[in-house]
């Protein structure tokens, strides 16, 4: 390099150096200046945000979100969604500034210095980004903030390729900040982007919504957020008290003490001294862009939980306001209610930020989906039939709608309060909004009376919870004993997700969507009430000016209408009744499920295999026509094999495959030979089989369409049979079962005469199956669970 290039080349050095080190007011002299927490600056020729950084190594939170979301369900990037809360700081190393996240999950709550550093040193932190000072003055550093903005800090690339929808990254040139929501307050700075991601091979579900499914273009909004003061006092977690746990490792605790602390997530709420009165009231704000009257149900389910506060001592404590024109939804310093719009319909969020070191809840954000209210009319629709004139009066199905938006409205707030499912209470009065409550709704001779759908205010569980989680009398422990003490004499249980959702929990008193104290007694009223409402179905279902085929998903919610208390019912067969005890407790850890109840449960999911259950009337399969031009079929009908013909027997198979799925459970399988060799009177697994085998092979009481369902259940019956059989992660027991199941089946098959004369078709489905059978038990054939039909889309009802 010549002298002249190396003499120039160390000017701009200088000059580079220079200007990181000078004048912050100078460097931002033609910048407009946002002032507040964390004061930044806009420069409008580079359409960069810089951010003056005053304190170094003070803590302070750091929260994503989404301003503009995606309108997919399934893939779950919806508007007005927030991230996770990280606890980080920023750290000076020369000229080089480090945003770094602070491991908050490990600790030493210890005045020793050496002892919390010990800890520090001990476990991994996270540096989140590095920044280059542009220019500094008095200690205060100058950034260029637009690089971290403008990446994904909410991991859209990477729910996207979860969600199968392919590999997307940020498209530098086609992002920018977005400016009318990048805002500055005393104790929070809100920043916010549109982020354009670009990949290839977009999946389905982008390709419904977005416009160009390669280009999809969201905005992420980010906040820096002031820590609240130390004046906040934690509270201890009980199992059966309600709460989420905030969950942290102390390693400054005593040798004889638990490492492992769990504290409950909930708002600062405070009296002022000598009186009921707040110093501040937790005040929760709906979402403006609600339409009437859903908005107003929204204002009034959530505005239940001052009850709650009352009860607990505490006066006007809680309420619920319309978000004020010109406030973020995002700021952290409102509580909202969100209303979501999707391309489908789904699932309602309660979310909270909080702070990371204590777990007090600093924002409460709920999500609700705008179709939810739209699926409960629908299944009013479908029950009630009020389209019968021109002028149907839909006043019913209206208020059932409202009646569960209000109690949705509720439920989610009570996330956001700290509280967990509680899916015990629908067996004690409807006692808690955080259950998933299923319309009740009742038959009386031939009426339907809505009355009772859903249940209105907050009920005994949920003030019992507020009291744990917020009330306060004489000495803390002592009052939070006392409160469990009132549970168990008010006999409230709390039985939460990880014993009640899945369909092979084992709880018998614990599930989602049901009523009742009785699970056997409301799986006969619900039968009941679905067979008299799929008997007298008709057009009257629909508006006269919808098209004719849509009657097809007007019917889904009513012929599936079962499944929920099936599953409710399932969980008696190989089932225990048990509480979150502590081991001071006297009564015993858990009981099992009565013989005789096992028994009747196992009757009852049996007979929902019975062609009679299954099949539609001639009437109403006449009822459906082909999809309509314009209109085609959707998530929401009915599976098929028949084209564009209704299909009437793929809708049993579905339904067939779902209490198969109850009932072959491989840890309930597990349970019920358990439980058997434990009592002989517990039915035992292959007693199920050898029933359910003994009906596959009875053709001669069926005939017609009754025979070709027959077929069909058999067929997923046998399906059912090799999933298990080869389901390596089964009990040896069980899959040994399973396994004999199908080789009775085959010889069954092999002593039958197949090549007479058969006007049902049964010869060529046993013959099929025989082959299918010796197929798998010769390693030649994989069944998937895909391979059979599933039904539509259950949850949310």
């Amino acid at each position: 390099m010549s002298f002249s290039r190396q003499l120039m080349a160390l000017c701009l050095v200088l000059l580079s150096t220079v200007a990181r080190s000078g004048d912050i007011a100078e460097y931002t002299a033609d910048m407009r200046k946002y002032s507040g927490y964390h004061d930044f600056y806009w420069d409008e020729n580079s359409g960069r945000v810089l951010l003056q950084i005053n304190e170094f190594e003070r803590e302070l939170l750091l929260l994503t979100g989404l301003a503009q979301g995606l309108g997919s369900n399934p893939v779950g990037l919806d508007r007005n969604q927030i991230g996770e809360s990280r606890l980080v700081k920023f750290q000076r190393v020369g000229n080089k500034v480090l945003m770094h996240q602070v491991n908050a999950n490990y600790r030493a709550e210890s005045e020793n210095l050496a002892e919390r550093r010990a800890v520090e040193e001990a476990f991994a932190s996270s540096v989140l980004w590095g920044f280059e000072t542009l220019a500094q003055e008095d200690g205060v550093a100058l950034v260029d903030f637009t690089p971290f903005l403008l990446s994904d800090q909410h991991g859209i690339s990477a729910r996207l390729k979860q969600a199968e929808q392919g590999n997307y990254s940020v498209d530098k040139p086609k992002s920018a900040i977005y400016l009318p929501r990048t805002k500055n307050f005393p104790k929070n700075s809100e920043f916010e982007a549109q982020l354009t991601f670009s990949g290839s091979k977009p999946g389905k579900y982008l390709r419904e919504v977005v416009p160009t499914p390669t280009l999809v273009s969201l905005r992420q909004h980010i906040s820096l957020i002031e820590l609240p003061d130390k004046q906040y006092q934690p509270r201890v977690f009980h199992s059966r008290s309600g709460y989420f746990p905030f969950t942290f490792r102390d390693y400054a605790t005593a040798i004889d003490q638990p490492l492992d602390q769990r504290l409950i997530y909930r708002h600062r709420l405070e009296k002022k001294p000598g009186s009921d009165e707040v110093v501040e009231p937790i005040v929760y704000y709906v979402d403006s862009g609600v339409p009437e009257p859903v908005r107003s149900a929204l204002v009034e389910g959530a505005g239940w939980w001052n009850q709650a506060f009352t009860a607990a001592g505490y006066k006007d404590a809680f309420r619920v306001e319309i978000l004020p024109e010109g406030v973020d939804p995002l700021d952290v310093r409102y509580n909202v209610i969100n209303w979501v719009h999707r391309s489908t319909r789904g699932w309602s969020y309660g979310y909270s930020v909080f702070d990371p070191r204590t777990g007090e809840i600093l924002k409460g954000n709920v999500t609700l989906g705008s179709l939810r209210v739209r699926q409960d009319f629908l299944i009013a629709q479908g029950l009630l039939q009020p389209y019968s004139d021109i002028s149907a009066n839909t006043q019913a199905l209206q208020a059932m709608a409202l009646a569960r938006i209000r109690q949705l409205s509720a439920h989610e707030v009570g996330h956001t309060l700290g509280l967990a499912h509680n899916f015990a209470a629908s067996a004690v009065e409807r006692a808690s909004v955080m259950d998933y409550p299923a319309p009740l709704i009742a038959l009386l001779g031939t009426e339907l009376d809505f009355s009772e759908a859903y249940a209105t205010g907050i009920g005994d569980w949920d003030k019992l919870a507020i009291r744990y989680g917020y009330g306060n009398s004489g000495e803390e422990q002592s009052y939070l004993d006392s409160i469990m003490e009132e549970a168990e004499k008010q006999k409230l249980r709390f039985i939460s997700d990880p014993d009640s959702r899945a369909i092979n929990n084992a709880h018998a008193a614990s599930h989602l969507w049901d009523n009742g104290r009785d699970p056997l007694e409301e799986f006969s009223r619900l039968t009941e009430l679905r067979r008299h409402a799929l008997d007298n179905f008709s057009r009257a279902a629909n508006p006269k000016s919808a098209p004719r085929s849509d009657l097809e998903e007007t019917l889904v919610p009513v012929y599936y209408g079962h499944r929920y208390q099936a599953e409710a019912v399932g969980k008696l067969i190989g089932g225990l009744d048990y509480d979150y005890l502590y081991n001071g407790a006297e009564q015993n850890s858990y009981t099992l499920v009565p013989a005789e109840r096992q028994q009747q449960a196992m009757d009852a999911l049996v007979e929902t295999l019975s062609p009679e259950f299954l099949a539609l009337s001639e009437q109403v399969l006449q009822l459906i026509p082909p999809k309509s031009y314009g209109y085609e079929r959707t998530r929401e009908s009915f599976p098929s094999h028949t084209g564009v013909a209704f299909d009437a027997v793929a809708l049993a198979e579905a339904a067939a495959g779902h209490t198969l799925s109850i009932l072959m459970d491989p840890q309930r399988a597990a349970r019920m030979d358990q439980q058997n060799a434990r009592s002989s009177e517990i039915p035992a697994f292959d007693s199920l089989l050898e029933r359910l085998t003994t009906g596959a092979l009875d053709n001669e009481q069926y005939s017609g369409l009754h025979a070709t369902i027959h077929q069909r259940i058999n067929h997923v019956y046998i399906q059912k049979l090799m999933l298990l059989a080869g389901d390596r992660a089964a009990a040896e027991s069980v899959r040994a079962k399973a396994q004999l199941q199908l080789a009775k089946f085959q010889l069954a098959l092999g002593q039958k005469k197949l090549f007479g004369d058969d006007s049902q078709g049964y010869n060529a489905h046993y013959y099929f199956q025989a082959k299918r059978i010796e197929s798998f038990m010769r390693g030649e054939l994989e069944v998937k669970a895909g391979d059979i039909k599933a039904m539509p889309p259950g949850s949310p009802i």
